[in-house]
């Protein structure tokens, strides 16, 4: 029996939360050939790969249920700091508001809307659907596997523009086929982003009629909820009220209690959980293991700022009248919407990225430090800071509770992501997560068996997305595999310095071809562009 790799006695961890056994893995071509005592199989040609795994984790590769490397993928199809923390399949569209489908005359708009969080490379925006969108990708080589939702935002702006305006009926209709075209074309759910302009502006009849539409395609509702803090548990509501005339799945991306006068609604939070199953509901969520989250500093300015775009949340913020009713919604919020600026203090919201070296000395500041160096108060600080970059500014926010995090990461509804957003001065999540989770929270905490922290991070995301042969290490699987050392791996990225890889991820195999050894990539370019129904 011949094989392209061989995997030598790792302790295999399947992905389905089972205990560890020794034994080798045969790779042929991009499938997992034989599991078991391969011994008496040796490497029938002198190209076949061997590693050593003695003493060491096999795993299936892991899965980032949450990412924004959308773009990233057109720029260098190698996205280290996800291969190199075991990832080998990430899942972008998120948040409602990405790249695909889109249309001529809003790609200048939506290119500054996205720039404070996806960046702003020089890519073609050549694409319209999201075939389109997929097919570049598959053009441009991507290193590691990657699958899409199609994002709520991009579809409402495309049939309604930036308006901040209910949908008609038949712009229903318009938005309810295009969720369906896109799921035929790949897309494996929908996602909004509630936060986000024009999402926000959707109200519970346009919500429910999306989740109709993927649902129908058999998908499911994707949402970065209306609000995470103060009204968290009306706006989980108002999710699984959407997902329920139709029966669509819901799940809940990087979910979280934020503000501390919040962290005391996590068991609520659970119970919405259990009550949307017992009544026929499926719900999920996933979680990045960090107690900050990370976004467009402009999330923090209220709902009306945004409306029609970029260029007149600019001129907004030229009017003084605009800024001190803006100021007095960030205060005062209304429609359920989350300001941000009051789950937390100005001393807990960091400066991430800039577009420009006008504010390059305040990348990795608070708003408070930044509002002494500038001499502003940190209303004024944002405002001003968004304006002159352009609305092309990051953010780091820290609003969680560490006992949250662990609580959260229990539950046996979630799953692990990164939602990494990869310019300026990143969140350490883009370089840490998995890791972190592994070293920290399982060795070091004892929060989760090992085992089970592994399914969370493969076959339990591969379920969720509908994924046939990949997540779990079984011959005729794809042969997406991760070597780490569970007595070593740890994450190293910190808030101060985290472009930093971690330590113990050993090596990555992503459709059978090495892509990390020795902890050091390969520059391998392996990975698939997943499409619903058509690939595992």
């Amino acid at each position: 029996m011949g094989f392209d790799l061989i995997i030598r006695g790792g302790r295999v961890f399947d992905g389905a939360g089972n205990p560890w056994v020794v034994a080798d893995i045969g790779v042929r071509g991009d499938r997992i050939e034989a599991i078991g005592d391969l011994s008496a199989a040796a490497p029938s040609a002198s190209a076949c790969q061997v590693i050593d795994a003695a003493g060491l984790a096999v795993t299936p590769g892991f899965i980032d249920m949450h990412s924004h490397s959308d773009l990233a993928f057109l720029i260098n199809p190698v996205v280290e700091p996800k291969i190199r923390q075991g990832i080998t399949t990430e899942v972008v569209g998120q948040d409602g508001i990405a790249a695909a489908p889109m249309a001529p005359e809003h790609v200048h708009r939506w290119r500054r809307h996205l720039a404070g969080l996806n960046g702003d490379p020089e890519v073609s925006w050549a694409w319209r659907s999201m075939g389109d969108y997929l097919d570049e990708l598959e053009r441009a080589g991507v290193g590691h596997n990657v699958a899409t939702y199609v994002p709520h935002g991009n579809i409402r702006l495309v049939v309604m523009g930036p308006d901040d305006r209910p949908a008609s009926d038949d712009e229903l209709r318009q938005m309810q086929d295009m969720v369906r075209r896109s799921h035929e074309e790949g897309a494996f759910a929908l996602s909004t982003g509630l936060i986000y302009p024009p999402c926000c502006y959707a109200d519970e009849r346009e919500l429910a009629a999306m989740a109709e539409a993927t649902a129908a395609a058999n998908g499911f509702f994707v949402s970065h909820q209306r609000n995470e803090g103060f009204r968290v548990l009306e706006s989980m509501a108002e999710m699984i009220g959407a997902g329920k005339p139709s029966g669509c799945p819901v799940h809940f991306s990087h979910f979280k209690a934020a503000g501390e006068a919040n962290w005391g609604k996590l068991p609520r939070m659970f119970e919405l959980l259990r009550e949307a199953r017992r009544d026929g509901l499926d719900v999920t969520f996933d979680q990045y293991p960090y107690i900050a989250g990370s976004t467009m500093l402009s999330s923090l300015l209220p709902p009306f700022a945004h409306a029609g775009g970029t260029d007149m949340l600019l001129r907004r913020l030229d009017d003084r009248s605009q800024r001190a009713e803006m100021r007095r919604g960030m205060l005062e919020p209304q429609g359920g919407w989350e300001s941000m600026a009051r789950n937390t203090t100005w001393d807990k919201i960091l400066i991430s990225s800039v577009a420009s070296e006008r504010n390059a000395d305040l990348v990795g500041k608070n708003i408070e430090e930044a509002s002494g160096i500038r001499g502003t108060d940190p209303f004024e600080t944002v405002f001003n800071v968004i304006a002159e970059e352009h609305n092309a500014v990051g953010m780091v926010s820290f609003t969680m509770s560490e006992d949250n995090v662990r609580e959260i990461m229990r539950h046996p509804y979630h799953m692990a992501c990164t939602d990494g957003l990869l310019g300026g001065t990143p969140h350490p999540r883009v370089y840490g997560s998995y890791p972190r989770i592994l070293g920290r929270y399982v060795r070091e905490q004892g929060a989760l068996e090992l085992a089970d922290a592994i399914r969370r991070m493969t076959s339990h995301p591969a379920q969720r997305l509908g994924l046939r042969d990949r997540g779990l290490l079984r011959p005729g699987y794809f042969a997406d595999i991760t070597v780490f050392d569970p007595d070593t791996v740890i994450d190293r990225a910190t808030y101060q310095a985290p472009r930093q890889f971690p330590v113990g991820i050993r090596h990555v195999v992503v459709n059978g071809t090495p892509v990390v050894t020795d902890e050091r990539a390969t520059g391998a370019v392996a990975g698939r562009v997943l499409r619903k129904g058509r690939d595992g």
